[in-house]
């Protein structure tokens, strides 16, 4: 059986994560699929100690550390377990002893870290909470206090569920800031450099899900004790160049393309304005709506990644928040609805959103409001 492109009906995707890919990258592995460079076999099926995946694993490597803007004395791994296996693995391999960590709680996803530092009976503080506003927005920096003998302090950059996103970062001195960067890694520049580790499931912005990249500087990764497993040690794998046991390999491959891709898009700053422009858009429509779709975070904390809003009132109509999922997926839009535990709508434009992918939605959501609201 053969088909092309041309034969798939393809949807606008809006998914938090596994999300969509971009088409480039989708072609080049069918096209690749069950001969990788003339070695008569699919990357699925290669060794991982073979030379054909050492050098697929480190062109993947090579191309984070170009966009990204990696420095030398920081170690880039691929390890698997997901970003959620770094709530545990980040306090394994970087706390000091009788130090605490400093944990900044934005929302969902730092909860999860918070409970597996109480789980390991891990010293913490929560030196900034939003709680009381519900989460909309990140702390202001007048509202963190840290530690200054820390082991480090720990963030969430882009909130999925609560459709928050920092701007700019908490200056922690000469204590390490762990950031997870699941959701809005490679989406914008940054400095490296003000980070001692970073951590990013794959599924949003670099491929798909079942591979996770961690950025760590080279001397925290000494930290941890040598009776810690060694599966679970950062500098197992920083010697092994990540292959210390068998990888996600198709995972990684995927992110070599994608940063490929990105390449071809006219790297990072390109990448940037363009999810720049797509959050204008989206964000644009919902303020000029007249109330009928309703943003609840604070402006200057609202996610270029991850846009929440209710629609038929302030605090969105269900009946309506309902028409709109199944007519927007009648319309060949995908995973337009917010996240069960907060309800309401969420649209993500991680980088394969295009823009032509956003305009028609808002062209929808003009015509939807102009028939029910």
């Amino acid at each position: 059986m053969t088909f092309s492109m041309i034969d798939v009906n393809r949807v606008f995707n809006f998914n938090a994560g596994p999300s969509a890919l971009p088409l480039p990258v989708l072609e080049r592995v069918r096209e690749e699929l069950l001969d990788w460079h003339g070695s008569g076999m699919s990357v699925m099926e290669m060794s991982h100690r073979s030379p054909e995946y050492e050098g697929i694993n480190a062109d993947a490597e090579a191309g984070l550390r170009k966009h990204l803007a990696i420095p030398e004395d920081y170690a880039v791994i691929f390890v698997p377990g997901g970003a959620s296996m770094q709530f545990s693995m980040v306090p394994m391999n970087l706390c000091l002893p009788e130090k605490r960590v400093d944990l900044i709680h934005t929302g969902t996803w730092t909860a999860k870290a918070l409970g597996e530092l109480t789980k390991g009976g891990i010293p913490h503080r929560i030196a900034s909470s939003t709680e009381e506003a519900k989460f909309m927005r990140v702390p202001r920096p007048p509202e963190i206090t840290l530690t200054p003998d820390a082991s480090y302090v720990y963030l969430c950059t882009n909130n999925t569920i609560e459709g928050t996103q920092w701007t700019t970062f908490p200056e922690t001195g000469m204590v390490p800031l762990v950031a997870d960067m699941s959701s809005d890694i490679a989406s914008r520049g940054i400095d490296v450099k003000k980070f001692g580790l970073i951590f990013a499931g794959a599924q949003k912005n670099l491929g798909p899900a079942g591979v996770t990249v961690v950025i760590v500087r080279r001397d925290l990764a000494e930290r941890a004790d040598k009776n810690v497993p060694t599966l679970l040690q950062y500098r197992t794998h920083i010697k092994a160049k990540s292959l210390y046991s068998t990888p996600p390999t198709f995972a990684v491959y995927i992110i070599g393309l994608m940063m490929d891709w990105m390449e071809s898009e006219g790297g990072i700053a390109a990448v940037e304005r363009q999810n720049d422009a797509k959050a204008t858009l989206l964000y644009g429509t919902i303020d000029g709506s007249g109330g009928f779709y309703h943003c609840p975070v604070e402006r200057e904390s609202r996610s270029k990644m991850n846009v929440v809003f209710r629609v038929g009132k302030a605090g969105g109509d269900e009946v309506v928040e309902k028409r709109f999922t199944q007519e927007a997926a009648l319309a060949g839009m995908a995973g337009t609805a917010g996240h069960r535990s907060v309800g309401g709508m969420r649209v993500s434009l991680y980088n394969a959103v295009t823009v032509e992918a956003v305009t028609a939605l808002t062209d929808f959501m003009h015509e939807f409001r102009r028939k029910h609201g």
